[in-house]
């Protein structure tokens, strides 16, 4: 009877991993790097991964992961483009930080990047859409699932031309538009803030105000496009849909955060939190780096990384930021590839890339100088460091605010702080012992999890690939139109019952007073 429970427990395990055909739909940047821990956790398991990409592709690079197959296709734009782009967004948000007074003439500009991005984007659709035999080619792989990050559109739109379901992989997508209107994910505007508003879940009056604004001013920039993609969705699939009808048939949302980075709000069932499913413990540092490291003795050391998109700085910014970090007794070791500062001091090290997670895993880190992206924060998070956040672009502001908020953060301005600022950030996160002890409590929260989160984001992926989808945790508000959505039509109801019984009520009054005045004029009379 042992043995019989056995085998069946060893047949259990084996039907969860029996092989299948994944298909990815990536996006370029930090989103690969997520997306690709998926992949080689997929592929460990025994999984087929096939990758789309296109010929103009900048970061996806076929070596970064050997054992998947990489489906090229041409698109008629260049790298340079991409590039361009890519770099034309950076500086509006380097140079454009949104305030309360600017922030709609900033997402109107944003718009304007956004429908350049929409042209390449489209471009890329019709790459593989309008490719027969690269179609014909996918469908006899019979694969089983893809996996899209949708901030680059079309990954539903092959996956329901080749007829298999879809799963988002996402941070979030501009203005969080999709996943509130497509993906119907509550957000209640009284005390969860808009995405790229730097607000937090305790807002006063006046920031409720903006963040009601925040949610209007972001979908009406974003939706504006959409008519295009309406049309070619159409044009497309054959029939009348909606960029919006069928990004919302994804089965499940895998969001890049956790309740470790979040704060608290309603979520739906087919929306998953794998923050951080990328972190793992800290491996050996290089012999040359670890000998800096324990050359730092007691003080300890500093990590430095503005990210991998923004390469230098202007010779005065890299002065006085080499200038601020000479000032400090800790060793520093910071990812720069720009021209050498003349104020580098001799407690600072400079390298084109650094083992960042194992260093943050070091026991000598003190704290860690960031721009704020999505990975590093959550590596921080996981090794229990607390940071300087000084961030450039994108959700960076967002998420330093978070993490502000969290307790494990103070921020600077990238455009205004100066050396003795940066000394004094430093000195706060490293001495203040508030921030170390907040660090290792949001650590302890992001590790003491039911399940790994790149376990439980495969084990979704797996799910779904052996039940054909997840249609049990979609709301039935997919079905509704969006004035049932909102109850208007009920709204609409009500108040017209109203209005008919307070017009009859008012009629009847009318009608009684009338012949109340009447008989009584008539005794008078009489």
């Amino acid at each position: 009877t042992v043995k019989a429970s056995f085998l069946i427990f060893q047949l259990t395990l084996a039907g969860n991993v029996l092989g299948g055909n994944v298909l990815i739909w990536p996006t370029e940047a930090s989103h690969w790097l997520n997306i690709k821990v998926i992949i080689q956790e997929l592929i460990e398991r025994g999984h087929n991964v096939s990758i789309l990409v296109s010929t103009s592709s900048l970061f996806i690079q076929p070596g970064d992961v050997p054992a998947a197959r990489f489906e090229w296709y041409p698109v008629p734009f260049g790298k340079d483009d991409l590039d361009s782009l890519i770099k034309d967004i950076i500086m509006l948000w380097l140079h454009n930080r949104p305030t309360i007074l600017t922030f709609y003439q900033f997402y109107k500009e944003l718009g304007k990047l956004m429908k350049k991005a929409n042209v390449l984007n489209r471009q890329m659709c019709e790459g593989v859409l309008a490719s027969p035999d690269l179609l014909a080619q996918l469908q006899k792989k019979d694969f089983d699932v893809l996996l899209s990050d949708p901030v680059t559109i079309c990954g539903d739109l092959v996956a329901l031309k080749l007829g298999i379901p879809f799963v988002y992989t996402l941070r979030f997508t501009p203005a969080s538009t999709v996943e509130r209107h497509c993906g119907m994910m509550p957000a209640p505007p009284s005390y969860a803030p808009a995405v790229l508003s730097e607000l937090t879940d305790r807002m006063s009056f006046g920031e409720r105000m903006k963040n009601i604004l925040s949610y209007h001013i972001q979908d009406y920039v974003f939706q504006s496009y959409w008519g295009e993609w309406d049309s070619y969705y159409s044009h497309i699939l054959g029939r009348p849909t909606t960029l919006c009808e069928t990004m919302g048939k994804a089965e499940l949302w895998l969001i890049r955060t956790y309740w470790d980075f979040e704060f608290p709000r309603p979520f739906l069932p087919n929306f998953e939190f794998v923050g951080g499913l990328h972190c793992q413990p800290a491996k050996p540092l290089p012999e040359e780096i670890e000998e800096f490291v324990l050359s730092s003795g007691k003080h300890g050391i500093v990590v430095f990384s503005l990210g991998s998109m923004v390469q230098n700085l202007t010779d005065e910014k890299g002065n006085m930021i080499a200038f601020a970090l000479s000032q400090i007794p800790q060793k520093v070791l910071w990812r720069y590839k720009g021209k050498r500062p003349v104020t580098l001091g001799s407690n600072t090290r400079l390298y084109d890339w650094i083992p960042q997670n194992d260093l943050l895993g070091h026991p000598k880190t003190r704290a860690f100088i960031t721009h704020g992206g999505t990975n590093g924060i959550y590596e921080a998070i996981y090794h229990g460091i607390p940071m300087v956040g000084i961030p450039l672009f994108a959700d960076q502001q967002d998420n330093i605010v978070h993490m502000k908020a969290k307790g494990m953060c103070m921020d600077l301005n990238f455009h205004t702080m100066t050396a003795p600022d940066l000394v004094e950030a430093l000195n706060t996160v490293i001495h203040n012992a508030t921030y170390k002890e907040n660090a290792v409590r949001l650590s302890q929260i992001h590790r003491e999890q039911p399940a790994k989160p790149l376990d439980r984001a495969v084990f979704w992926i797996e799910f779904i690939m052996r039940h054909k989808g997840a249609k049990h945790l979609r709301p039935a508000a997919h079905h509704l139109t969006w004035y049932q959505h909102h109850c208007l039509d009920i709204l609409a109801f009500l108040a017209a019952g109203a209005a008919v019984f307070f017009f009859s009520a008012v009629r009847c009054c009318t009608f009684c007073c009338r012949k109340c005045g009447r008989a009584i004029k008539k005794r008078k009379t009489e």
